[in-house]
């Protein structure tokens, strides 16, 4: 062997190198441990998410288990809730919950776009936009009581106003006025989410559009618009999840009767609003249980909807 190379092998910038190189061996070992526990750490999660919904699902019906026996499938589409001759049917809540939902949606959604818009595309720097984007996600921070008690001293008042120049019965409180405040609640969502899809748009795609001679309004309509459209629904579809869930606010304008509402101005009831309402009050097996159901039902409800939106999201990053 060459004196040189021995010489080198034998030299102390030969163990200094070896050291070193010891070291990034065992620091890459190191990271490899680190990275393959915080792979397992995230799976667990996962999985503890999906077993969450599992045991959530599965005790709603354990616990609806008594109500089924004894009511079967009518319990779905009967019109009579009468827990004191022990009659239960669903279906006026289920249809209170659809039709305050998707009313309150059909408001909330040119506020929500509008809002998106002016503060993803006109105006996405300065004061203003920042006061009105802290103003936003305010609305999403206040407590639903708070809702509840400003429809009963300010909405309530004005609904009962128009329906008497309207000739309909002057309630105030029913389907309407519930909507109205859940639209003002699911706002802040699809804004939020909207501007900042808005505000991911890729700018040669704006300045294409701009060179070859399109107005702000076409950028909109032809960019930005179709360029967001699965984020865009993304946002509906939450303000959606948001509006079937809520229970104070609508509990407390709603008008809390057991019928099917005949109008929008009708009083009405939620499924959410029906289980705070009565759920301690259930002074047998059958009545808790039938709540517990309802409680399934709006779960199974929730998870449809969220499907048939998911099913159209990706129909949409297909496109």
């Amino acid at each position: 062997m060459d004196l040189k190379i021995v010489h080198f092998y034998h030299s102390p910038y030969f163990f200094y190198l070896d050291k070193v190189f010891m070291k990034k061996v065992k620091s890459s070992k190191g990271q490899i441990r680190a990275e393959s526990l915080f792979k397992r750490t995230l799976v667990a999660i996962g999985v503890s998410m999906i077993v969450l919904v599992f045991c959530l699902m599965l005790t709603l019906i354990i616990e609806s288990v008594p109500s089924m026996k004894s009511l079967g499938l009518k319990y779905l589409w009967g019109k009579t809730w009468d827990p004191v001759n022990n009659v239960y049917g669903a279906l006026p809540f289920l249809l209170g919950t659809i039709l305050t939902s998707f009313l309150a949606l059909i408001i909330s959604i040119p506020f929500s776009f509008a809002i998106a818009i002016y503060l993803g595309e006109y105006n996405p720097k300065g004061w203003l936009s920042n006061f009105l984007k802290n103003t936003v996600e305010l609305i999403a921070a206040v407590p639903s009581v708070i809702y509840g008690f400003w429809g009963l001293l300010v909405l309530v008042p004005l609904v009962r106003t128009m329906e008497m120049k309207l000739g309909i019965l002057p309630y105030g409180i029913g389907i309407f006025t519930a909507s109205l405040i859940l639209a003002v609640m699911i706002i802040p969502y699809a804004a939020s989410l909207g501007r900042e899809m808005i505000r991911l748009v890729p700018s040669p795609l704006k300045e294409g559009a701009y060179s070859l001679g399109a107005t702000r309004y076409e950028v909109i309509k032809n960019v930005i618009l179709p360029y967001t459209k699965s984020g865009l629904f993304a946002g509906i579809l939450l303000s959606l999840g948001r509006a079937l869930g809520e229970t104070m606010a609508v509990t407390m304008v709603i008008g809390n009767t057991s019928i099917i509402p005949t109008n929008i101005f009708s009083p009405g009831n939620t499924m959410a609003s029906v289980i705070a309402n009565e759920f301690t009050e259930a002074d047998h097996t059958v009545y808790l249980s039938a709540l517990i159901e309802l409680g399934l039902v709006l779960f199974v409800v929730t998870v449809i909807i969220n499907m048939i939106g998911k099913g159209i999201i990706k129909k949409f990053t297909n496109e």
